[in-house]
Formats: C-alpha cells, sequence, structure tokens
C-alpha cells in the first residue's frame, strides 16, 4: 500500500480570503485527517483541547486530527491550502517535518 493521498484540497488563500469559519473554533469530520500546508508567510494554528499552539511556515505543515476542535490565524501575509485525507498522512518522506500542538516535534 502506498502513501495516502489527499481526497480533497482548498483552494489557495491568502491573509484577507481566509474563510472567518477557519479563524474560529471548528474541527474536521470524524475520521478526516487534515494537512495545512502553508507556501508562504506563517500561520498560528490554536488546538482547543487540549489547549497548545504552533506556529507553521512552509517548512512545517500542521497536522489536523479528526474530530479535534482548532483555529488558525494568521501572522502578516500568508498563502495556505489545506489537504484532507481519509487516513492519518505520512509527510516524512516530503522533506518536511509535520507539527502538531500538544505534542512533542521533534
Amino acid at each position: 500500500m502506498g502513501t495516502p493521498a489527499p481526497y480533497r484540497s482548498t483552494p489557495i488563500f491568502d491573509e484577507i480570503t481566509l474563510p472567518a469559519g477557519l479563524r474560529r473554533e471548528h474541527r474536521t469530520k470524524v475520521g478526516v485527517w487534515g494537512v495545512i500546508r502553508v507556501l508562504e508567510g506563517r500561520l498560528r494554528y490554536r488546538v482547543l483541547d487540549p489547549v497548545s499552539e504552533i506556529i507553521l511556515d512552509a517548512e512545517h505543515p500542521g497536522i489536523v486530527i479528526p474530530d479535534q476542535p482548532h483555529l488558525v490565524e494568521p501572522i502578516g501575509p500568508v498563502r495556505l491550502c489545506v489537504d484532507f485525507y481519509d487516513q492519518e498522512p505520512q509527510l516524512e518522506k516530503s522533506g518536511a517535518h509535520a507539527l502538531h500542538p500538544g505534542f512533542r516535534n521533534e
């Protein structure tokens, strides 16, 4: 079995076009994983339960765990998209290290 591929991706958003729904508490459905991919700039990724946050950039995508409440906040100019998966994504081979708030990210 190969590396999981996203079944859907959002358009590319910037600090102006980022939907209000992503800036306030929301969650993916049960069984849906997300990968927040920052193409330019920086983005604050906050998980609300358990409470934690990290800063994402082009070298550090963010993992969204199914059904976990979270929100994002641009830190200045930013371009990003979100990929959705029906199983845990495997990002190590991409050369980037995925980050998730509340986990030990090395």
